[in-house]
């Protein structure tokens, strides 16, 4: 097994190789983990288009060298026809189309947000051009496919919601593209051009937010220029739990966040060690039952919220929840389900630490590809109901609930860790997991996301409340699980349904240590 990477002047973890090196060449430079990030994510959401994109949304969690940490909400709303009436004869909103693609795509309008914050912090910006140079050479001239893009086309290619726009885009030619082939994305490249030539804020306002508007008119989206216009990222402070070894930190609602950290305290609640795999697993997939109970009834758009989430991280609710925790399984049917989602982290010499996520939430999104701009559109708003008065129910300007969720932690011991994955409902799993693992059990960094994980729940192709094993646990952790009532199903051995993490730490003597996710075509690499 690989060993970790450790460095001293800067390091990056991402799940794509290509986009490892894009956060390397702004570190080399000087530049800041936050301008670092923005480059790794231009270059994924080209390099990644089936699990994230410009035509999405991202959120950041940002330690910096002094002062309190700094949450972005870059999410949009639902878009102002997005009401009732427009999903007349619908039980609930489809999973692809133009009727998916129904709120505001935040992603872009955060990467300026960042970069603004780091002029504040009194340090010169690398231009945007530097930053994005990579992402518009790889749309231009093209970039290997990736072994997960072509799976997940294949998972997509014959299914009916296919638009003639898309087909252009991702099987041009009416091909197949195949695992090292070279992809381009010409049109994607113009508008990248565009955002370098008249601002990251021309994707919201100006003439290419009007070419963007003219696009979503023409294929039925509910969004409006004005919508567009209106968007603006938020500031917030993170959710923070204190706990045996520190305090973790983690972004409140509309995501999970809630979630990953109630996770974490249960098991801290109820000192779980882990010297027991199978007892460890148990009370982890009982605890997301918990957590996720307290999710669907809870979590929302923050104004439609009406308890404070951080009485949700209180001591007397964690107890009740680790007090619910029994020698048996329980069953629940109300999982969320996969997500496509990039999770990437990057630490500098100057003291920034960036855990950050960026989505389409579904496979390809929305599958709307905007015409004339090659940006492929998200489809986050179908975690709205049709139902009304429900906190989840569709309204204009809503923001939709969001499965993504960065994480961090500040240790006793002076460590600071960033951490994340992808997965919609397999997050908060695998963050418990890795978290876990190095910190309570003091696995090495790079065998805690290595090992074999789980994820419970709903997975592409299985619906329903098993729990899905890797295929690398002993036959003692598999009957401990079987023997409590957990209905197993055995995943592949690198299975990417429990998703792509990554861990980087700052140890108190300054040296910088990550760890990439084998099951991702990623790296970690540092100078």
């Amino acid at each position: 097994m690989a060993s970790s990477v450790t460095s001293t002047r800067g390091l990056a973890v991402t799940p794509h190789q290509l986009a490892t090196q894009s956060a390397m060449t702004v570190l080399r430079d000087g530049g800041t983990a936050v301008e670092a990030a923005v480059a790794a994510a231009a270059t994924i959401a080209v390099v990644y288009p089936h699990m994230n994109s410009i035509g999405g949304d991202s959120f950041w969690l940002i330690i910096p060298p002094r002062g309190d940490p700094l949450v972005i909400e870059a999410c949009g709303v639902a878009g102002s026809q997005a009401n009732l009436e427009f999903y007349e004869g619908f039980d609930e909103i489809p999973i692809r189309g133009p009727k998916a693609a129904n709120t505001v795509a935040g992603t872009v309008g955060g990467w300026q947000e960042a970069l603004d914050y780091v002029s504040e912090c009194g340090y010169q910006r690398k231009s945007i051009s530097k930053l994005l140079a990579d992402a518009i050479y790889y749309a231009n001239h093209g970039f290997p496919i990736s072994t997960s893009q072509e799976a997940d086309l294949k998972e997509v290619k014959n299914e009916g919601w296919l638009s003639s726009e898309f087909k252009k885009n991702f099987l041009p030619n009416g091909t197949m593209p195949k695992t090292g082939e070279i992809f381009c994305q010409k049109k994607l490249a113009e508008t990248l051009k565009h955002l370098v030539e008249n601002g990251l804020t021309s994707f919201y306002r100006g003439k290419l937010a009007k070419k963007i508007v003219k696009g979503m008119k023409e294929v039925g989206m509910p969004i409006t220029e004005e919508d567009l216009a209106n968007y603006a990222p938020i500031r917030k402070r993170p959710l923070r739990l204190l706990h045996k070894y520190g305090e973790l930190l983690n972004v409140p609602p509309p995501t999970q966040g809630l979630v990953s950290l109630s996770i974490l305290g249960i098991l801290d609640k109820l000192n779980i060690d882990g010297k027991n795999e199978g007892e460890f697993i148990h009370t982890t997939v009982e605890a997301t039952k918990q957590a996720f109970d307290m999710r669907d009834e809870y979590i929302s758009d923050p104004i439609c919220m009406k308890i404070d989430p951080n009485f949700l991280l209180s001591d007397k609710v964690i107890t009740a929840m680790a007090n619910n925790i029994g020698p048996k399984a329980r069953s629940l049917r109300n999982v969320v389900g996969p997500g496509d989602t990039v999770w990437l982290g990057v630490m500098d010499d100057k003291g920034f630490s960036v855990s950050f996520i960026q989505s389409t939430y579904s496979t390809f999104g929305s599958g709307v590809v905007i015409p004339e701009t090659g940006i492929l559109w998200h489809n986050r708003g179908i975690s709205f109901t049709l139902a009304k008065d429900h906190i989840r129910s569709l309204k204009p300007g809503k923001k939709p609930f969001h499965t993504l969720n960065p994480a961090a932690a500040r240790l006793n011991d002076g460590r600071v860790i960033i951490y994340g994955t992808r997965g919609g409902d397999g997050q908060p799993q695998t963050q418990a997991a890795i978290f876990h693992r190095y910190v309570i059990q003091n696995v090495p960094l790079q065998k805690s996301v290595s090992d074999p994980r789980w994820l419970y729940g709903n997975t592409i192709g299985i619906n329903d409340d098993s729990l899905k094993l890797e295929d690398r646990f002993d036959e003692k952790t598999i009957k401990y699980l079987k023997d409590r009532g957990h209905k197993v199903v055995i995943l592949p051995p690198y299975s990417a349904c429990v998703g792509f993490a990554g861990i980087l730490v700052r140890h108190s003597n300054g040296v910088m240590e990550g760890a990439y996710d084998p099951r991702s075509n990623g790296s970690a690499a540092g100078f």
